[in-house]
């Protein structure tokens, strides 16, 4: 993989950028306003880092990262994404995305809506259940005794390779979760979620990050099955 689009350039594409540029990778950032509105954090990535719309970030990726309000999915671009993988940070909000059927009777989960309005894409859900500030500090070279895990889920298993792949350039290892319709264990308010990574003896939002291993975001994984089947 030479360049990761990123399709939206908040809190967590923005720390995907830089994590990427750290690790020699080019980025082609974009949002909802225009390229130059990132004209800051571009400069601050460096020569790795360029701006542009949804629609050319969407072309010009190897592997895209949509990272964008739920309540957005529609405006992603169909076309350009054609063929390729794409990997999916959302959560849902009803305050902020507005009641959702599928999500609220749990019948679909948010990687599975925006498979469906990606049909001829490879979606993978991931970077969804760590705090942007704890997925910065926590990325350590692979080998490292205090490395972490991060869980992914899709239906293509060619796709969750790719993912892995490139989040092991970006600090992490990788648990496999299985398809898409299993990514509701580490959604929002599941025992997987970004609480995991901060220490227990502090509080959001002052949550000092804790190395998360695969045994024990295994066990927080199957702590929400448990939940589910109550």
């Amino acid at each position: 993989m030479t360049t990761l689009g990123l399709i939206g350039s908040g809190n967590i594409g923005s720390t995907l950028a830089r994590l990427a540029t750290g690790a020699g990778i080019d980025v082609v950032l974009s949002n909802s306003r225009r390229p130059e509105t990132l004209a800051d954090l571009v400069d601050e990535l460096g020569p790795h880092a360029t701006a542009a719309r949804p629609e050319e970030a969407a072309l010009a990726g190897d592997l895209v990262v949509v990272t964008i309000p739920l309540k957005n999915l529609h405006d992603v671009p169909v076309e350009p994404l054609r063929g390729k993988i794409v990997l999916d940070t959302g959560n849902y909000y009803p305050e902020r995305d507005g009641s959702i059927p599928e999500l609220d009777d749990e019948s679909a989960t948010t990687s599975e809506l925006l498979q469906a309005h990606l049909p001829e894409s490879y979606v993978v859900k991931a970077f969804n259940n760590i705090y942007f500030e704890h997925l910065r500090s926590l990325a350590r070279p692979s080998g490292d005794p205090e490395r972490s895990v991060l869980a992914i889920a899709g239906d293509d298993p060619a796709a969750k390779a790719e993912a892995a792949g490139l989040i092991d350039r970006l600090g992490y290892d990788a648990l496999d979760v299985g398809p898409l319709a299993e990514g509701w264990r580490f959604q929002r308010d599941t025992a997987a979620f970004a609480a995991l990574y901060g220490d227990p003896a502090t509080s959001f939002p002052d949550w000092r990050p804790r190395v998360v291993k695969a045994d024990l975001l295994q066990q927080q994984l199957d702590a929400a099955v448990r939940y589910r089947d109550m």
